[in-house]
């Protein structure tokens, strides 16, 4: 492969924040963001998809806090493709560097615009390169296939090669969301109807919680029931035994109005969420960072043996991770073998 169109070089350190002209607009509290989601809803220079939507613009926000995004950089470089919340090429890639992780990133495409290829080195590691071919996207159907694969090949080749090294090297920035670039390619998330006498409770992410209080927020008031003791949240939340039970306490906790009881019982839900995660197990981030530092092919296999705790999503990225640190394992051992011949 030709390096003669370099995309990126070398890491840079992060460019200084501008100060902000009304100080820090990120909430602090449910009750200001969903204040704030109501703000920008009625905005019309915000992006169309959150025009007179509030919820979404919730939503966003959420997703953002959890990757590291403030509340307008959320809103600009996250979307919803295919039921999958993604964020564009460029924010993955300044999340990345924002971290302070990366030492090195370099994006090349050859000559003959057949071939994409990044390499990312993190802090304390060696250089990982992921490539991605024409060939690979006609195998995968995306080549001449209508829209930017169409228009811009070369680009979307590049952003392939760039999700794959930044997901596998910095999944514990990345958290697992999807480049958008790809996710526009990936089927859609259809949800399968289920007998409502088989139906399971279905497990809500802080963002849905906040999502479902703004909607009992526009309630008449009389629909409200009344606030529970602070006694039997506390009670609820050191008694919980599991996620579930601890996520049933957190909507307990919701309904509290005194600013008092609101600390006391956020400060035992982290105290309880925190004794769960030690019983349970090692976290996402943890065990990524097991694989990706493991020199031998037991190692990175040894590692996937702790992650029956975790949700089916990860764990399936887990094991494809582990799949693919085996096969680069295997591949160096391979060279230096033939070396030796």
């Amino acid at each position: 492969m030709s390096d003669n169109t370099a995309i990126a070089t070398e890491a840079r350190a992060p460019a200084a924040k501008p100060a902000p002209g009304f100080g820090n607009l990120t909430p602090k509290t449910l009750d200001e963001a969903l204040r704030f989601a109501d703000i920008l809803a009625k905005s019309s220079i915000v992006p169309k998809d959150y025009q007179g939507n509030p919820g979404n613009v919730l939503v966003a926000v959420q997703w953002g806090a959890e990757i590291g995004l403030p509340p307008l950089q959320a809103m600009q470089n996250i979307a919803v493709i295919n039921g999958r919340p993604a964020i564009w090429g460029d924010a993955m890639l300044a999340l990345v560097r924002g971290s302070g992780l990366l030492v090195r990133i370099e994006e090349t495409i050859s000559e003959d615009g057949q071939e994409a290829t990044c390499t990312v080195q993190r802090r304390g590691e060696e250089p990982v390169t992921r490539t991605f071919t024409m060939e690979d996207a006609k195998r995968a159907g995306l080549a001449g296939k209508q829209g930017p694969w169409k228009q811009y090949p070369r680009r979307m080749l590049q952003m392939r090669a760039r999700s794959w090294a930044l997901r596998d090297v910095f999944p514990d920035v990345l958290r697992g969301v999807h480049i958008a670039e790809e996710a526009m390619d990936m089927p859609p998330i259809e949800a399968e109807a289920v007998p409502a006498e088989e139906a399971s409770p279905k497990r809500l992410s802080r963002a849905e919680r906040a999502r479902a209080a703004l909607a009992k927020r526009r309630k008449p008031q009389q629909d409200q029931p009344a606030p529970p003791a602070l006694q039997d949240v506390l009670d609820a939340i050191s008694s919980a035994d599991s996620d579930q039970a601890l996520e049933a306490a957190a909507d307990l906790a919701a309904r509290l109005q005194d600013e008092g009881d609101i600390k006391a019982a956020r400060k035992a839900w982290r105290e309880r969420k925190k004794a769960l995660a030690a019983e349970a197990g090692p976290s996402y981030a943890q065990i990524a960072e097991q694989i990706n530092q493991a020199q031998t092919s037991e190692a990175a296999m040894a590692a996937i043996e702790h992650i029956g705790h975790l949700p089916p999503e990860q764990r399936e990225e887990l094991t494809q991770l582990a799949s693919r640190r085996v096969d680069a394992i295997e591949a160096a051992s391979g060279g230096e073998q033939d070396a030796l011949i």
